[in-house]
């Protein structure tokens, strides 16, 4: 309670300084999101819980991956096992990560031969990137099985305007390189945007040399480096301006050193048949990783737009091949899927819009270990969908969604959403809500690997939130507060005991508050503040693993002189349990990883109008922290580069 106090007493004394600000500031901005899969102002999206992260603040953190900029999010938690390219998971509001779709321009990035069909965000590099929407909530109706706990969206840039270029490059620490370019643009009918960029870093060791409580030595001592290159493409063509095609295109190839993980509950390096460190091995652990997304759409209105029409063909696929410390093939996977789909809306006028649709959807996987084997499995869903978006009064949104999925091996099931909100114009004070059921399939893996169980049901979810926003001085302060409760039946987890996937008997539950400030003093100083709260409890009472219960984050940018920007962000992240299996070399259970801060610092400087130099500070203080047991994290590491462009 002390902790919360003291983070609420931070948001008291920003809005009171908020209230000595000149009320002709600069207006927070509408932004225009993708709540209900269609583009709508963030006004009008209903009860959502939306988050914007914009390519302007992007920009200003010059991070690498998405998951870096992701980390500042309310009600979001990210966990890595270990450096760059190692793997990442996301946890929205508590829930597991196979419970978050994550989307690239609306295709599934999830990955279909993962263990859960979970995302994996360690190589989603920054490049290209538009705008990234994060919205919380159950999200099945819109968007399917994945999406019970919420969606993050990754929009890439659409050309526009005569052509523009950019290149650059960066070095920093751990022996990191950077190259990266791009063009983008549109002239007359076409547009298009184009980037790549290449990342190579020595690393450090996956498995923790400042941990005590593992051993030492050699083991730990070897640097993991990682490899990244990636290719990036949107192209649009509008044949009329009610008529027009597009493509989106998007590659990753990524090479990362990986240590082992021992049966003792803790990471290391060539570990022996045991499970003891194996100080004769002479080989290094490895994945290499293939990712690719496309997205082809052909979009129509019809009698002055009233219908609007969109036929897609969209698809990712993922291929993971690994080594192990005796240069032996380890696993690997391989992961498609592909949908074909309509999506039309009904423009009736301003305040009502009727939008529905229908897809096919196949997923397949194969797997091969030193162990098992997976071959060709693969599941099919058709669904149907149908949403009212309805507006009264300039005050009142109302937004319901229903959705019917029939799964080839589990049938029928609906679900169903209800998102409104209400502004009371003379305060500009506005109450949210919503309710929502989801419905998540069991993954090819947890059925059908030598982990599986073919007995499994799918996961069922109920969720509902309720909030509130105020905005104040000509909307350059902006305040909200949500609570919110999911509850989950029928789980699916890894169970030790039986070296399988079984369901958990009950209610796993996961509930919390949400709360943040935006400040924008001046035209050219933006201030964030955030603080989320998360209890999460399985059947038996037990706080889920690396879910930590307080979170708080503080962002600032100032762009000064008409040429120099600063970015600086604060996190504070409370303690959190581990998993029950993660123990010290003497066989002790771990119980709780340590809360921590992390500050990091960006700068840049507009030499000319064409050429920019920045640099970039990632844990300014040299916090000792991890985000899993046994795993490390990067120290005090600094980054500088340079960026060309041309407009």
């Amino acid at each position: 309670m002390r902790k919360l106090s003291i983070c609420y007493g931070l948001m008291f004394l920003l809005l009171a300084s908020a209230a000595l600000a000149e009320t002709d500031a600069t207006t927070l901005e509408d932004m225009v999101v993708t709540a209900t899969r269609m583009e709508t102002s963030l006004e009008n999206v209903g009860g959502s819980s939306v988050t914007v992260i914009t390519a302007q603040e992007i920009e200003s953190k010059k991070m690498t991956t998405v998951e870096e900029v992701l980390k500042g999010v309310p009600g979001l938690d990210v966990a890595a096992n270990g450096g760059p390219g190692t793997q990442t998971s996301v946890f929205l509001r508590g829930a597991d990560s196979k419970n978050t779709l994550v989307l690239v321009d609306g295709v599934m990035y999830n990955d279909p031969s993962d263990a859960n069909r979970s995302a994996n965000l360690a190589n989603l590099t920054v490049d290209n990137i538009e705008r990234i929407e994060v919205v919380r909530g159950p999200l099945s109706v819109l968007y399917g099985s994945n999406a019970t706990a919420g969606v993050i969206n990754i929009i890439t840039k659409k050309g526009k305007g005569k052509p523009s270029l950019y290149a650059g490059g960066e070095y920093g620490s751990y022996n990191t390189r950077k190259f990266y370019g791009g063009a983008s643009g549109g002239h007359e009918k076409f547009n298009f945007s184009l980037a790549a960029s290449r990342t190579d870093t020595d690393g450090y060791s996956i498995a923790d040399h400042d941990n005590d409580d593992i051993p030492q030595g050699g083991n730990t001592d070897e640097e993991d480096g990682w490899e990244n290159t990636s290719l990036s493409g949107k192209f649009g063509y509008d044949f009329t301006p009610d008529f027009d095609i597009n493509l989106t295109l998007r590659y990753q190839d990524s090479d990362t050193d990986l240590d082992d993980y021992s049966w003792s509950g803790y990471a290391g390096d060539r570990f022996d048949s045991y499970g003891s460190p194996d100080p004769d091995g002479d080989k290094k652990a490895g994945v290499k990783v293939q990712e690719f997304i496309y997205r082809a759409d052909v979009n129509n209105g019809f009698f002055d737009r009233f219908l609007e029409s969109t036929l897609y063909y969209q698809g990712s696929g993922s291929e993971r091949d690994a080594v192990d410390n005796d240069g032996a093939d380890d696993y690997s996977y391989d992961g498609s899927y592909d949908e074909i789909g309509w999506q039309g809306a009904l423009n009736f006028n301003d305040w009502h819009v009727l939008s529905l649709g229908a897809g096919h959807y196949k997923e397949r996987m194969d797997y091969i270990s030193q162990w098992s084997s997976i071959r060709d499995k693969e599941a099919f869903i058709n669904t149907y969908w149908i949403q009212d978006q309805l507006r009264f009064w300039e005050s009142l949104v109302v937004i319901a969604g229903l959705r019917y999925d029939d799964h080839k091996e589990f049938g029928g099931e609906a679900t169903y959403r209800l998102a409104p909100s209400y502004t009371y114009q003379p305060t500009a004070t506005t109450f949210k809500a919503s309710f929502g059921t989801g419905f998540r399939a069991p993954s090819l893996f947890e059925l059908y690997s030598s982990y599986g169980n073919e007995d499994l049901d799918p996961e069922k979810s109920t969720a509902w939130d309720l909030g509130v926003e105020q905005k104040f001085f000509g909307n350059t302060v902006k305040l909200g507060l949500s609570y919110f409760d999911m509850v989950f039946d029928d789980r699916i987890d890894y169970d030790f005991a039986t070296s399988s996937y079984q369901q958990a008997d009950g209610e796993t539950d996961t509930a919390g508050i949400e709360t943040f400030v935006q400040w924008m003093p001046m035209a050219d100083l933006d201030l964030g503040l955030s603080y989320s709260y998360t209890h999460t409890e399985d059947p038996d009472g037990v706080q889920l693993s690396r879910r930590p219960y307080n979170k708080v984050y503080f962002n600032a940018r100032y762009r000064f002189l008409e040429k120099a920007a600063v970015n600086l962000d604060v996190y504070w992240v409370d303690e959190r349990r581990e998993s029950e299996y993660a123990a010290d070399e003497n066989g002790d259970p771990v119980g709780k990883l340590d809360a921590y801060t992390l500050v990091n610092l960006s700068a840049s400087y507009d030499l000319t109008d064409y050429l920019q130099i920045y640099g970039r500070i990632d844990n300014l203080f040299d916090v000792y922290y991890e985000e899993a047991w046994s795993y490390a994290t990067p120290g005090f590491s600094a980054y500088a580069g340079i960026k060309l462009s041309y407009n």
